[in-house]
């Protein structure tokens, strides 16, 4: 019995000797990148800024509303027309940003009502970021809550 006492007392102190010894150990230096690991032929995004105007965009979002209504929802809501369409911000925030255009529009639904929307359409924001890509909003219908309270996280 005593011999397997010591057998299991030898690997335990090798463990916490071993375990001081990494915490003690000076952490290794820093590198700086080889040539392979530089980023040098990257050079960023290029964005030109120019951005069609907000009536672009609301076939979009049309066709996206009825899709997302008809496939997540199991509603057969759709937008029958928008009247109203203005820019809110254009770049809103500082210029290195990916541009977009802010703005909003009322849509009429085929329930009756009309509904305000808030949308912004985004330079290389479309499918693999190849072409104009459109966010939007109707309040009252983010029903996920993307943009709670009310559409206010897709605004400026």
């Amino acid at each position: 019995m005593r011999d397997l006492l010591s057998s299991l007392k030898m690997p335990a102190l090798g463990a916490a000797a071993g375990v001081l010894l990494g915490l003690l150990a000076p952490p290794p230096m820093a590198q700086a990148a080889n040539p392979l690991e530089m980023n040098f032929w990257l050079s960023g995004p290029r964005y030109d800024g120019d951005l069609p105007a907000c009536e672009a965009g609301l076939s979009s979002i049309s066709s996206q509303f009825a899709e997302k209504e008809r496939s997540f929802w199991n509603s057969g809501l759709v937008i029958t027309g928008f009247y109203g369409v203005h820019e809110v911000a254009f770049r809103p925030w500082q210029s290195d940003n990916i541009p977009r255009r802010h703005c909003a529009a009322d849509a009429m639904l085929n329930d009756g009502k009309a509904r305000p929307v808030y949308f912004s359409i985004i330079e290389d924001g479309g499918l693999a970021s190849f072409g104009t890509g459109v966010e939007f909003c109707v309040v009252g219908l983010d029903r996920n809550w993307a943009y709670n309270p009310a559409c206010k996280a897709a605004k400026p």
